[in-house]
């Protein structure tokens, strides 16, 4: 089917966007909005998009007139009567939906494909209210629309397979890489992405780390371009939760259930950049005093880089020194106590070559734990600073991830190459989850989650078969298939 008539209900800042999208790609769209408030708001968000664009020199001033020129703004749904698609972005309750495609339903020809733009929530139960299920799919877009390359484009039991393929045509059409995927709760990108970032406010919920150490360690230290708690503040908590919920439904797995710190956040307003505050927008964390400490020792295997570092910054090695900085390879406390003063030991993890993560055990002292995070910004490195458990801050958050991703794999829903592309392209992460997998060692991820389990017993962090038994085979790449 070609389209050349597009209809997009709901102009916030997603559904602008996305009318945005098809207008740039020479389709003619008409927005719809509830009343005439709203729908100077979504021709605002038009014109500074795309004003915008001008002004970085993406766009001549003459192309901005001609994509706006493609796209009529009304308050009448009757007026989607002629178009060949309708995309819609309204709010993310089920109801709502639901309402309106019983409405896009009578007003629309048979042809017409009707699709939701959901992020979670299931398209079949959609569908289901219309007499056309056979003509609905999701059509998952990432925010801001214009910049972002991927669609996932979601079909039910019952969609016609055709459906499918001219979606995800007209997807190619407007420049996006689609990935064509079927109707389960999060699909790719938020089914691997939101189970990281509620597991990130567990971790900060016990107390393993604070929130700007998290939001560090994961973007210095893996390159992600945001942190978990500042992604979340973009995102919105309460569209984190809910989206957490819609999992957790489906599933039933305990770590899908939304942490109580994102409820506790949700119920009091704050719901991170849309409302002024969420985890971040608070008062500055006052710097801890520094230290006065000067020897060191290493202990653990590949100290040598660190203590070479730490000499030529003109700090003293000591056979009696004021902190013991140990390469941790297994829990810290179990090295710790070997020390006639447990107290001076503090775990070491070098992560990439900016991060280092401090494990303080629960003997280990506050100048100990100081004088570890003094040194390690003199040599470069930014401390982070975090309690004795497994995988501490980095590998506990992207391991459980990167099994998931594997897990995905493994059931059929979409292949390494589709679920690489979605990460990469739809969070914007420098490597997808098999790229990662690879690049740091099956058996390395198969090791740390054995770890995390052992520790937590957490039935998700249990080593996907697939993992276990390639690392058994020493094979050291996933079979594509």
């Amino acid at each position: 089917m070609a389209f050349e008539r597009v209809g997009v209900v709901g102009l916030g800042t997603m559904g602008a966007g996305i009318a945005e999208v098809f207008a740039r790609a020479g389709l003619r769209v008409l927005g719809v909005e509830a009343d005439a408030e709203a729908l100077a708001r979504g021709r605002g968000h038009l014109e500074r998009s795309t004003g915008k664009a001008v002004d970085k020199g993406k766009l001549a001033p003459g192309q901005r007139a001609e994509i706006l020129g493609r796209i009529t703004l009304t308050t009448s749904r009757e007026d989607l009567r002629d178009v060949d698609l309708v995309v819609e972005a309204i709010p993310e309750i089920l109801d709502y939906k639901i309402s309106l495609f019983k409405d896009l339903d009578r007003i629309c020809e048979p042809q017409t494909v009707l699709a939701t733009n959901t992020s979670s929530l299931s398209v079949t139960a959609i569908a289901a209210a219309t007499g056309r299920p056979d003509r609905v799919v999701g059509m998952h877009f990432f925010n801001p629309a214009p910049v972002m390359k991927l669609v996932e484009v979601v079909g039910t039991v019952v969609t016609a397979p055709g459906v499918v393929a001219d979606v995800t045509a007209l997807a190619g059409r407007l420049g996006k890489t689609a990935v064509a995927v079927g109707d389960r709760a999060g699909f790719v990108v938020n089914r691997l992405l939101l189970p990281y970032l509620n597991h990130a406010a567990a971790l900060m919920e016990l107390g393993v780390a604070g929130r700007d150490d998290i939001d560090a360690a994961m973007r210095l230290g893996v390159g992600l371009p945001m942190g978990p708690f500042a992604l979340l503040d973009l995102i919105g908590l309460d569209t984190a939760y809910e989206v957490m919920g819609v999992l957790f439904d489906e599933t039933r797995d305990r770590r899908h259930a939304p942490s109580p710190l994102l409820r506790e956040l949700v119920t009091a307003g704050l719901l991170g950049r849309k409302s002024g505050r969420g985890f971040y927008g608070d008062a500055p964390r006052a710097e801890p005093v520094k230290s006065r400490l000067g020897t060191f020792e290493i202990a653990g295997p590949e100290g040598d880089g660190l203590a070479e570092r730490l000499r030529a910054a003109g700090f003293k090695s000591s056979g009696d020194a004021d902190v013991v900085l140990h390469l941790a390879d297994r829990p810290v406390i179990e090295h710790a106590v070997r020390l006639p003063d447990p107290a001076r030991m503090v775990g070491v993890h070098l992560v990439g070559d900016q991060v280092a993560e401090l494990a303080s055990t629960a003997l280990a002292s506050e100048e100990a734990a100081t004088a570890a995070r003094d040194l390690m910004k003199i040599v470069g490195l930014t401390p982070v600073p975090c309690k004795d458990r497994a995988g501490f801050v980095v590998d506990a958050l992207l391991f459980p991830y990167l099994n998931d991703a594997v897990r995905m794999y493994d059931s059929g829903y979409a292949s390494i190459e589709e679920i690489d592309a979605a990460m990469r392209l739809g969070c914007g992460y420098p490597a997808g989850p098999f790229e990662m997998l690879e690049s740091f060692g099956l058996a390395r991820v198969r090791d740390g989650l054995r770890a995390l389990y052992a520790e937590y017993r957490e039935p998700a962090f249990a080593p996907a078969p697939l993992l276990d038994q390639l690392v058994t085979a020493d094979v050291s790449e996933f079979p594509r298939r």
